[in-house]
């Protein structure tokens, strides 16, 4: 056994050097956000290893956008899988909108009359969906009519101007699948027109053929989740009609194991699917993402 080391915080210390040392406790939050780090730097150097990111919290409320901007355009991710309501929140901000810093502790009935919408402590004014709504009565007849989600995103991020997740995987041609894109902004937006008889077919399960495919043909599979939900399950169920699971695996969650929800499922639950390889490195973080993520790929991202 090794000894747990005291961390020693310097001053001028880097996030990376900060993340190294809360590696050398080895144990509790600290040991397995550094094992994180440690396990997303090896699957970035494995040139045979295809990279799945997924997540549902509200990161772009959360400040987090441009870290996952950033990560796609150091060539981290290689597929990328999102909730509908991430999305909508990162096209709010490509469309010149902000959300802004207020309080958990509030009336929200007189949020509700000023017309501001809460995400715990982050607002967001809700004249957001009028904006939106105009993007998509300027834009519908740009989009194919006939199309999967993926070539859908990637056709509203052909569109945007300003840095936008949207918008980095269109340009990078980076697959992006949202299987619950309905349940969202977005999805709203296009019902509209639907139901103003405009025409538009967009296949979701012709997305769960092409990620399957990725999973099929890469020779070694990284999973990076960040939340769980539906963007957890669309990419371990790729993972489970594989020759085989994934070979690394990070997971930033902060649900518990033990009331049997995906969201909280540890990744070495997974080896019993046929989702994770049984001898796969991984790791679970319990922790809030906006702190980890930041912490996770600073480190690694000062390695690369």
């Amino acid at each position: 056994m090794e000894k747990v080391k005291q961390i020693e915080v310097k001053k001028g210390m880097k996030a990376s050097e900060l993340v190294d040392e809360m590696g050398k406790s080895g144990v509790m939050g600290a040991g397995r956000i550094a094992k994180a780090a440690n396990i997303l730097n090896e699957m970035i150097k494995d040139k045979e290893c295809r990279v799945f990111f997924g997540f549902a919290a509200a990161m772009v409320p959360g400040g987090m956008k441009n870290i996952l901007i950033d990560m796609l355009e150091n060539n981290v991710v290689d597929v990328l899988v999102v909730t509908g309501a991430a999305l909508t929140h990162d096209l709010v901000e490509a469309l010149g909108f902000s959300h802004f810093q207020g309080s958990a502790n509030v009336d929200d009935a007189k949020l509700n009359k000023e017309k501001i919408d809460r995400i715990y402590d982050s607002f967001m004014p809700n004249r957001v969906y009028e904006k939106l709504e105009d993007f998509f009565d300027k834009n519908f007849d740009k989009f194919p009519k006939d199309t999967n989600i993926k070539e859908f995103l990637w056709a509203i991020g052909s569109l945007i101007k300003e840095k936008s997740i949207l918008k980095t995987c269109y340009e990078k041609k980076i697959p992006i699948f949202c299987p619950a894109i309905a349940d969202s902004g977005i999805g709203l937006m296009i019902w509209g027109k639907l139901a103003a008889g405009k025409k538009i077919k967009v296949d979701a399960f012709d997305d769960m053929k092409e990620i399957m495919r990725i999973a099929w043909d890469c020779k070694k599979a990284g999973i990076f989740y960040v939340g769980g939900g539906v963007p957890k399950n669309f990419i371990q169920q790729s993972m489970q009609f594989a020759p085989k699971g994934a070979d690394y695996g990070i997971q930033v969650t902060t649900d518990a194991p033990q009331f049997g929800g995906s969201s909280g499922a540890e990744l070495r639950e997974g080896i019993s699917w046929g989702k994770m390889s049984e001898k796969g490195k991984f790791v679970d973080v319990y922790c809030d993402a906006t702190i980890a993520l930041p912490l996770i790929w600073a480190a690694v991202k000062d390695k690369l």
